[in-house]
């Protein structure tokens, strides 16, 4: 098959790919401006190479005439999260979104490999709107941890390197390594509500201190008194090292204040 041929093949999974990239990234946004948890931490998209497609042909005998039915992870979105309850939380956003259909789900999770590979996958319909019109595809969709991640690349790297033909002293490291892996995520889970705390400490703390810099900002751009705006800056810097969240939100509103009389107040999100 030319070239060209097989970049017009491709050409709706690329797509697929960047939309539903742009589409669950999108949720991790919404969340931290709600300042909320994301259940999504990390998503990330690929469209398989043809060499790894001409691979998979030959090892599963598909004729040319049906590589687009049968090989259903020519587009995969890889959806990453902090903890194992995530996951379900994910799939079910998937399950009822409208622009995908499901065909169908396979738990590595609770049911893992031999390898000892983990993850959850979702193989769903998706219709593309090209130039050619509109076109439906099918799209893998993996959801894992970030250990459950961290373990499928290395795994994925050695059978890149052997051939798939890992020797046994390594596939038994790789066994224990996932053990390992698992043991971590149960740990998360167990202290996942003060972790989630923090987060959420952190993320308020942040948005103190970013609404009281836009307002220093404003105020300095119509405020001729450059004492009054070194005053300002001194004492923020004061409070900034002490760490102390109550002081910071004492000192916004009082910054809030001052923006008001100078009519450059920001707002709060």
């Amino acid at each position: 098959m030319e070239i060209q041929m097989w970049r017009e093949i491709l050409l709706p999974y690329r797509q697929a790919v960047s939309e539903l990239e742009i589409k669950f990234t999108s949720i991790v946004e919404e969340n931290s401006m709600l300042g909320k948890h994301s259940p999504i931490e990390l998503v990330s998209g690929r469209v398989k190479m043809i060499a790894s497609i001409l691979d998979k042909m030959n090892k599963k005998n598909i004729p040319l005439s049906r590589i687009e039915e049968d090989i259903e992870d020519i587009a995969g979105i890889r959806i990453i999260c902090q903890f194992v309850e995530d996951i379900d939380v994910v799939v079910e956003l998937i399950r009822n979104r409208s622009d995908l259909e499901i065909k169908y789900e396979k738990d590595y999770i609770s049911n893992s490999k031999e390898s000892g590979y983990k993850s959850y996958h979702i193989i769903a319909y998706y219709d593309v709107h090209t130039a050619l019109g509109k076109k439906r595809i099918q799209i893998e969709i993996q959801i894992r941890t970030l250990a459950m991640n961290f373990w499928a690349t290395i795994e994925h790297s050695l059978k890149y390197k052997y051939k798939r033909n890992i020797p046994s002293d390594i596939k038994e490291r790789l066994i224990k390594a996932a053990d390992a892996a698992h043991k971590l995520d149960q740990e998360m889970s167990k202290i996942r509500n003060e972790i989630l705390d923090a987060q959420d400490n952190f993320q308020y703390k942040s948005s103190i201190i970013a609404d009281i810099l836009n307002n220093i900002q404003n105020i300095s751009k119509v405020s001729n008194n450059i004492d009054e705006i070194q005053q300002i800056q001194e004492e923020f810097y004061k409070i900034w090292e002490e760490g102390s969240i109550e002081n910071l939100i004492v000192f916004s509103k009082k910054l809030d204040i001052i923006a008001e009389k100078h009519r450059v107040q920001c707002l709060n999100y």
